[in-house]
């Protein structure tokens, strides 16, 4: 376990990782998402969302075939669909705790905005406890698992690979990142989609829970 005590660098996707309960919140996005496609587009509902899926299955997110086929504004698209109400979210004082007792910097590289991961993290309390959002912009909207973001990210914030460990909940997500010497960390969930690849050989730890993860390494860097 003294491969903890290397890591530098936490480095953390946003929905479904620093909170689990993703329906409640990036259901409100999907739904949004599935309005704009209807509006956007002139389709009904239920065209929408089947062209929001096949995006994003084919595309890693449903903004990226949007903006291929469609010459969406990503700005506008992003305003829009994480105008979202997140007042039911509570406080996560463990999470924080956990977070604040980590002595290493601490990321959040999301597919989605800077202003969501912003939103969220204020929400459960663990705002200003990062040292960087790497969104969805700053690779110029090339998302995960697509490589170019990984090498962005890490020449963005100068930091090594090898010292670096990150959590996602989408598997396929954590290729790129172990075969630049990361360690990865899959959080499961039931997702089919999320949990496509999750038991292929580039995720070198699973968990349910990051708290408690994150618990565990604490204790094991104290050592």
């Amino acid at each position: 376990m003294n491969k903890f005590k290397n890591i530098k660098n936490f480095i953390f996707d946003c929905d479904g990782v620093l909170y689990q309960d993703l329906d409640a919140v990036f259901g409100q996005v999907s739904r949004k998402m599935t309005k704009y496609i209807s509006e956007k587009l002139n389709l009904d509902l239920k065209k929408a969302k089947e062209l929001q899926t096949n995006y994003f299955h084919k595309y890693n997110t449903s903004l990226n075939g949007l903006m291929i086929h469609h010459d969406v504004n990503p700005e506008e698209f992003l305003k829009y669909v994480h105008d979202i109400n997140l007042d039911f979210m509570e406080k996560d004082l463990v999470l924080r705790e956990e977070l604040i007792k980590l002595n290493a910097k601490k990321f959040i590289f999301t597919n989605g905005s800077r202003e969501h991961a912003k939103n969220v993290t204020k929400r459960i309390g663990i705002d200003h406890l990062f040292d960087g959002i790497f969104d969805i912009r700053d690779c110029e909207f090339v998302p995960k698992p697509s490589k170019e973001p990984y090498h962005k990210l890490v020449e963005s914030y100068k930091i090594e690979p090898q010292y670096c460990i990150f959590f996602e909940d989408i598997a396929r997500n954590l290729k790129p990142a172990f075969e630049m010497g990361m360690k990865t960390v899959w959080i499961k969930n039931n997702e089919p989609w999320a949990a496509k690849y999750s038991n292929e050989n580039f995720i070198n730890y699973r968990t349910e829970n990051l708290t408690t993860f994150l618990k565990d390494i604490n204790e094991l860097r104290k050592n």
